[in-house]
């Protein structure tokens, strides 16, 4: 039996997958890119802001809305579809490259942060962290560390949000920026990534089905290891899955709102602080660009706090993204090893695939890209542009799934399903852009 979505004060008890989605948003997507972005275009992409925020609202409803109703992931779910495995594949490959990359940048971005105390060559501090950090959650530290680095991520998201305000921000030109318009030279390898790191990257979205199915959310709740079949639930557990699905849009909805606020606090420094200066945060300066965001407001104080916020914020991103790329590696390597008749098979080992994926994809793989190419940001962009142009593959995917899957007083409404697929539209007409824009087909 399902239990009953929880109310009034128990409500705040449930809150764990939202706060710890929203609190990962707070790395490439708004610490690097909204200032790039802000430095570069000011107020002018506020609506797109708006609605890339608004689009991921709808999509992360949908992912959630499986799980709540299920009781499992979005791989799991993918895998139960008969004869569509290649969903699966479809997901996983172009993650592989996303994964690598996008360690390989933030390790280069947090390093940055040490070469401002310290003049070494900016790959000592990449390798030493990309081993540190992969260390700690093979040996089981990870949440130890998660709890410390939460705690400092709410600070720092408090001190830029002060700051912000501090600025005095131009509101004319704020509410210029809500109207669509492309501004001049508008370069699309800058701003896919952007829209895709925002919140949250194509993998972010599937991992808030992880920690809502680890947090018990509706079906969840029972701990089976194959998806619940929600049309076979009696009356009276369906529509605890209807109080459970408004329970989750609602920890979705905080989660979106405290993570836009973050990331329009960045936009609103970047604007104010950068843009009149002309600097960007850009490869090995990128910490000494940031500590300009509160050290125009603070000062000295202010500019060595922001040196600690870029080293903290781009770390602990990438433990968090270090452990979910394992972890979702992991669970689709296992399912697609479980048509394997052999029982001992080591694909089915998920602890020791665990271990391969951080140590080997994850550490090993991210150093080797850094040592050969160098360039966080441009690591982070292409992981970023894979992103954006992903989100539409999840955002079918999840639609046809829920689609096959959810009785009809449990799937979305009409309006719900044209909104996400208009998020997902939203996503693809930006990649088509950027594939125009690199072949030459239209100017920049």
């Amino acid at each position: 039996m399902i239990s009953a979505a929880p109310t009034g004060k128990e409500k705040w008890k449930w809150l764990g997958p939202a706060f710890i989605w929203m609190l990962s948003a707070a790395g490439s997507g708004e610490l690097l890119f909204t200032p790039r972005i802000a430095s570069q275009y000011g107020y002018t992409l506020i609506w797109a802001l708006l609605l890339a925020v608004a689009m991921k609202w709808f999509i992360n409803r949908e992912i959630g809305r499986y799980t709540v109703c299920t009781g499992a992931a979005f791989f799991r779910g993918l895998a139960s579809l008969q004869n569509k495995r290649w969903m699966l594949w479809l997901i996983i490959v172009p993650q592989l490259v996303v994964a690598v990359a996008t360690v390989a940048g933030l390790a280069g971005a947090a390093a940055t942060a040490i070469i401002v105390l310290i003049d070494i060559p900016l790959w000592i501090p990449v390798v030493v962290l990309t081993i540190a950090t992969a260390m700690i959650i093979v040996l089981g530290g990870f949440k130890t560390v998660e709890k410390v680095t939460t705690v400092l991520a709410i600070l720092i998201s408090l001190s830029v949000l002060s700051a912000a305000l501090a600025t005095g921000p131009d509101t004319g030109k704020m509410i210029n920026g809500l109207v669509p318009a492309i501004p001049a030279g508008l370069q699309t390898g800058e701003v896919l990534p952007w829209l895709g790191f925002m919140l949250a990257g194509a993998a972010g979205l599937m991992w808030f089905s992880y920690w809502t199915a680890a947090r018990g959310y509706g079906a969840a709740s029972l701990k089976r290891v194959q998806p619940v079949n929600p049309a076979e639930l009696s009356k009276d557990d369906q529509n605890k899955l209807k109080g459970w699905i408004r329970h989750m849009t609602f920890a979705n909805s905080l989660a979106v709102a405290g993570a836009l606020v973050i990331a329009f606090a960045f936009l609103v420094l970047g604007t104010e602080l950068l843009q009149p200066r002309g600097l960007v945060p850009e490869e090995n300066r990128v910490a000494e660009v940031l500590g300009q965001l509160l050290g125009g407001i603070w000062g000295t104080i202010g500019f060595w706090f922001m040196i600690g916020a870029v080293f903290i914020t781009f770390t602990s991103t990438m433990l968090s993204d270090q452990d979910g790329f394992g972890r979702m590696f992991t669970d689709g390597t296992a399912i697609l090893a479980s048509n394997n008749k052999r029982q001992n098979s080591w694909l089915k080992n998920t602890r020791l695939l665990n271990k391969i994926y951080v140590t080997g994809l994850l550490t090993f793989c991210p150093i080797v890209i850094y040592l050969t190419a160098g360039n966080p940001v441009g690591l982070l962009k292409l992981a970023g542009v894979i992103e954006a142009a992903h989100i539409p593959v999840v955002t079918g995917s999840i639609l046809y799934l829920n689609k096959k899957t959810l009785p009809k007083n449990l799937q979305p409404s009409t309006f719900s399903l044209a909104s996400t697929i208009i998020a997902g539209l939203f996503f693809a007409v930006f990649a088509i852009a950027y594939i125009l824009q690199r072949t030459g087909l239209i100017g920049g």
